[in-house]
């Protein structure tokens, strides 16, 4: 029966370097004066699933205050909720905005 040659070999399975937590991003509202307040209630419940109390209070913020967070999220996340938003404004006629602002 013929031996097997057989190498000795470390393996180094550790590693130097350590996860890091992604960036975290406020999706923010912006006030306009020609958005309808249930327009901006009804993106809040529909794309950042907010009740409709929740939805109501950032609603509100945005109107009285020129901004408001509707939510935070990692940047691939924040950046297609922008999109999302301001797709459904456009297709009703509306300026609506967001930005995003880092955590």
């Amino acid at each position: 029966m013929a031996k097997l040659n057989q190498t000795n070999t470390n393996v180094i399975d550790e590693t130097n370097e350590q996860l890091k937590e992604p960036d975290i991003y406020k999706v923010v509202l912006l006030n306009d004066h020609y958005t309808p307040m249930d327009f901006v209630v009804d993106i809040l419940r529909e794309i950042f699933h907010k009740n409709p109390a929740e939805a109501t209070n950032i609603m509100l913020e945005v109107h009285k205050k020129g901004k408001g967070i509707a939510g935070i999220y990692i940047y691939d996340i924040a950046a297609t909720k922008i999109q999302q938003v301001e797709r459904l404004a456009r297709s009703e006629g509306y300026p609506l905005r967001c930005v995003l602002e880092k955590e």
